[in-house]
């Protein structure tokens, strides 16, 4: 081969490499774009709750039913290549681990992937955890008899994360938001404008002060919280009955299970990982966690009362502010003032457990029966128009760019 021949080759080679490397970002490029049709909103402005009268979530405690541990945000293994496998245990499996633990409810979250119950059709849960995005921007989708495939790649504007909960809570009884402290682009902006869902995931392994829960509720968007251990590795002692709920709840049945997460009477819970990879102290300590004994409202006091003193107990209000602390005690009562849109209570116990109350807020018990907004929020629509129309017409021009990469000269 002669030096002009080898320098052609090599341009020829270098010029299809930069055309297949051109082609790709293109197709990229084009993946976004398609996926990024939207409605594009008109948000209403933060208003905090407000009314003569306060939300008491756990207004129907019946401590005759209470309480069932449960776990609504767990992966197994799956049939075919697609969704991918993120856990290499299958369902009974993984129902079996939780079982050991003291786990009365278990829901099978698989991405995009509606999981059937391994052996009791009655005990079936149709649950799925949305979103392929690369912002990780996740939601937990109950009660839809099929999935729901779009979703934005790039989910840069709150109208985009609004579109995709008003689309999902068309055919869903609960959506959930999911690990917001592991999601790119989890901002307080955002969190004071979103609203149409009705459970925010809690403490996903980067805190315990969920800072973006109180954004939310100082908007007034009001939600409940729940822990879920996102279960990947059900043989990993650190990822395994690590966060989960307690429910006041008859029994483990889907209907059941949803009125109960859609009424509040349940709490949240942070465990530690007892025994640092010795399986026998992790399952006997998890046998004597401490509990909520009482919990309601009597007049505007909010009372608790735990089943073993707490080294700290906290009352959390508008804007994040510490409302009240007491220490080294297993009460509490706090009175809501007039100028306490809402609070709630955090305990933290001596072995490391973390305890989370739903939120008591002030409504108007004459106009609705409880603080959540259902009304939707306005669609800017000229600005909706406008901005299908723009991302058609990339859309166009990337298609046309591939044709012109492509077409035979």
């Amino acid at each position: 081969m002669n030096k002009r021949t080898h320098r052609s080759w090599i341009q020829t080679l270098a010029l299809g490499f930069l055309k297949a490397v051109t082609a790709v970002a293109l197709c990229f490029t084009l993946l976004v774009l398609g996926s990024s049709f939207s409605a594009i909103y008109r948000f209403r402005a933060p208003e905090p709750f407000s009314g003569p009268d306060i939300f008491n979530p756990y207004r129907h405690l019946d401590t005759a039913l209470c309480w069932k541990r449960a776990n609504f945000h767990t992966h197994t293994r799956v049939k075919g290549p697609w969704p991918p496998n993120e856990c290499p245990v299958w369902p009974q499996g993984t129902y079996d681990s939780l079982r050991g633990y003291g786990y009365d409810i278990v829901t099978f979250s698989n991405h995009n992937e509606i999981t059937r119950h391994p052996f009791d059709t009655a005990l079936q849960v149709n649950v799925y955890e949305h979103g392929y995005n690369l912002f990780k921007f996740h939601k937990l989708v109950f009660g839809s008899d099929h999935v729901i495939h779009y979703d934005p790649l790039l989910p840069v504007l709150a109208s985009h994360k609004q579109f995709q909960l008003d689309y999902l809570g068309r055919t869903a009884d609960i959506v959930q938001i999911n690990h917001p402290y592991r999601t790119i682009g989890t901002s307080e902006p955002h969190f004071r404008k979103l609203s149409g869902y009705q459970l925010m995931e809690l403490d996903s392994g980067r805190g315990d002060k969920n800072e973006y829960w109180d954004w939310a509720l100082s908007a007034g968007h009001y939600s409940f919280g729940v822990a879920n251990d996102d279960l990947h590795y059900p043989n990993r002692a650190g990822y395994i009955a690590v966060r989960c709920n307690f429910l006041c709840c008859p029994s483990a049945r889907y209907p059941d299970i949803r009125h109960t997460l859609l009424d509040g009477c349940f709490y949240a819970m942070r465990v530690p990982d007892f025994g640092n990879g010795d399986w026998a102290v992790k399952h006997e300590k998890n046998k004597h966690l401490p509990s909520l004994l009482d919990i309601g409202l009597k007049g505007s006091e909010i009372y608790l009362r735990l089943s073993e003193p707490a080294d700290r107990l906290v009352v959390t209000g508008q804007d994040g502010a510490t409302l009240a602390e007491a220490e080294h005690t297993d009460s509490l009562r706090y009175l809501l003032r007039p100028e306490d849109p809402y609070a709630r209570v955090t305990a933290y116990f001596p072995e490391g457990e973390v305890l989370y109350t739903n939120p008591f807020a002030r409504y108007d018990a004459s106009r609705a029966d409880s603080p959540f907004r259902n009304d939707p929020q306005p669609v800017n629509w000229p600005l909706t128009l406008l901005y299908n129309l723009l991302v058609a017409a990339l859309c166009a021009g990337v298609v046309f760019l591939l044709y012109q990469l492509f077409r035979k000269k």
